[in-house]
């Protein structure tokens, strides 16, 4: 080792890297010029509408499993213990929804994106405004997401910085353009299994390498880093069961019920209930994925317990540390994890060039513009190719900060999440909201957001203690999506006996809970304003686009309130504003006419019906 402390790659590593790489563009080029060759916008965008439930369920699962969280996770585990594995009791619920309500909703509506529907429910100013606000958080999530994982990499390997940036940037860019959603699924898939193999591969050397099972548990239980279930209600405590299991729900559905980079993949099945199927089969593969990441963390522990490392800044790079310093006589497995690693960058990467160009086609440029099909495919691939740019570009700023403005970057990106979800949940759940409720809830909740997340950040900042470049932790599927830089002496000081009072009590929140307080903010905040102001009249809503809260509440109390007729008669089906249910699961309709007919709008000026023929 030299003395920078870096363990360089052997030949092997540096072509199983490479492989990586080769196949990605390889399955991207493949749907190129195979199949409809992308000629159009729904076939560059949404596949055809043709993709099936397991390698959309794969996608789904891989789209926020970002690099950052193949770190992050054992990190987190490494040291604090296994209480991080109880986000996986949020799963249920933060899947449950989105395959219930959300998905019925938009794929019965024949959305192109998910930002159309604020325009039928609300108006077209709250449909851009909403569009913007996504674009802000994903172009930060890009720079960030091909950043880190490549920082942590050269920090420890010595592997070049910039080549493993403009490597995994470029291969991204030409797959998604070339390729569209065909490309970004099925390289998904396959990134999946690499993902799978990788850890799996580290953590049976890893046990190997501490002695065997029985030594690895005696070593962790020994070492505290066995949690039991922490039932303390007080929020300004970051992990407890009530902030993962529940504040974890509202993290999910901004995740998996309103995002565009999963509405779209929603969007893209053949029929509404392979989409439903894709929710359901994302429960095990996240569970796969949770379990593998704290297995590794344990696993980390086991082999140097509470050991300090000169060279380790962090505990995130101690994740690469272990694999280069344990697996070093195993040629190819350093290789396999780097590969892994940058198979979820890969994923995550491409999605967010998929559905940026999706929104930015179907809601700022075609509005507005007429042009011909193969003019508006070309523009398409011409935009993901500038999000690439882009996407290197914000990394190049990135790089430029000092860790700070990094960690604060980060947070930004988190605070946005619950805000889009609080404005989607307004229009869904809320027949009275108007559009200038809309707006100023979602504005409340922006403002909200970077108060709470920007003052903590710098109140964390006031006390004494150094923050590491890369020491964050994972807040679910995805690092990206609520992210807050603390560490475990900040962790004390909120556990404090006194408890932070006055706004430092706000700022001490604990970062799983700013989806939740942000959500709550836009809906409260926007439906006082549409009161003032006129709520909207039933008349005014157009057909299926609102969830009859009241109504299923009365039809499931009547099923929990008889159940002798439910046993003794078949299941009766139940009018959704003219969708068709059945005992809580949607009814698909099979003929795409007869869906139009029953949830849009009679009249001829429907939003959807003009916007989704490019």
């Amino acid at each position: 080792m030299d003395p920078t402390g870096h363990k360089y790659f052997g030949t092997v590593d540096y072509v199983i890297f490479a492989l990586l790489l080769i196949a990605s563009m390889t399955i991207g080029l493949y749907h190129a010029f195979t199949g409809g060759r992308q000629r159009t916008t729904q076939e560059l965008l949404f596949a055809d509408r043709k993709m099936k439930c397991l390698p959309l369920s794969l996608s789904l699962m891989a789209t926020f499993q970002s690099a950052v969280a193949i770190i992050g996770t054992p990190a987190e585990v490494y040291t604090n213990g296994t209480q991080y594995w109880f986000i996986g009791c949020s799963y249920i619920l933060g899947l449950l929804i989105p395959a219930h309500i959300f998905i019925p909703v938009f794929y019965r509506l024949h959305l192109s994106s998910a930002y159309q529907y604020l325009e039928l429910r609300f108006s077209k100013a709250v449909r851009i405004c909403g569009t913007v606000t996504f674009i802000f958080q994903m172009v930060i999530y890009m720079g960030v997401g091909i950043y880190t994982p490549a920082l942590a990499l050269n920090a420890v390997t010595g592997f070049h910085l910039w080549g493993a940036v403009l490597a995994t940037g470029s291969v991204c860019t030409l797959y998604t353009a070339l390729g569209g959603l065909k490309a970004v699924v099925w390289t998904d898939v396959f990134q999946t299994v690499v993902m799978f193999t990788g850890q799996l591969a580290i953590i049976i050397v890893g046990v190997q390498q501490a002695g065997g099972l029985s030594d690895v548990w005696v070593k962790v239980r020994d070492g505290g880093r066995i949690s039991g279930i922490d039932l303390d209600p007080d929020p300004t405590v970051r992990h407890t069961f009530w902030t993962l299991g529940v504040g974890g729900v509202f993290l999910m559905l901004s995740l998996y019920g309103v995002n565009q980079a999963q509405v779209q993949r929603y969007l893209s099945s053949r029929t509404e209930r392979e989409a439903v199927m894709s929710c359901y089969m994302v429960f095990p593969c996240l569970q796969v994925a949770l379990t593998l990441s704290c297995l590794m963390g344990l696993v980390m522990y086991a082999c140097y317990g509470d050991e300090s490392k000169p060279y380790v800044r962090s505990t995130d790079q101690m994740v690469l540390y272990f694999v280069m310093d344990m697996l070093q006589d195993f040629p190819g497995l350093p290789g396999l994890f780097v590969a892994c690693l940058f198979s979820a960058s890969l994923s995550t990467i491409s999605s967010a060039f998929n559905s940026l160009t999706a929104v930015t086609m179907m809601d700022l440029i075609k509005p507005h513009y007429s042009m011909s099909e193969s003019r508006a495919t070309l523009l398409s691939k011409i935009l993901a190719l500038s999000y690439g740019i882009i996407c290197l570009a914000v990394a190049y700023v990135v790089h430029l900060m000092n860790s700070s403005v990094l960690q604060a970057a980060l947070s930004i990106f988190g605070m946005v999440g619950g805000p889009l979800l609080g404005l989607f949940c307004l229009g869904i759940f809320f027949p009275c909201a108007n559009s200038i409720g809309a707006l100023i809830g979602l504005a409340a909740g922006l403002v909200m957001a970077f108060w709470i997340g920007i003052g903590g950040f710098l109140a964390r900042m006031s006390i004494p203690v150094e923050v590491s470049l890369l020491n964050f932790t994972t807040t679910g599927p995805d690092v990206s999506d609520n992210i807050t830089a603390v560490t475990a002496t900040i962790d004390s000081a909120h556990n404090e006996s006194s408890g932070p009072l006055g706004l430092h009590g706000l700022y001490s929140l604990s970062y799983m809970w700013y989806s939740a307080v942000n959500s709550c903010t836009v809906v409260l905040i926007g439906l006082i304003f549409s009161f003032v102001t006129g709520p909207t009249k039933a008349n005014d809503i157009t057909s299926g686009i609102v969830y009859p809260v009241v109504g299923n509440a009365q039809s499931l109390l009547q099923h929990l309130l008889k159940p002798s007729v439910c046993c003794s008669s078949p299941p009766e089906l139940r009018q959704m504003d003219g969708h068709k249910e059945a005992n809580g699961n949607v009814k698909e309709e099979s003929a795409t006419a007869q869906e139009r007919e029953t949830f849009l709008p009679s009249h001829p000026t429907s939003c959807v019906e003009h916007e989704t023929s490019v």
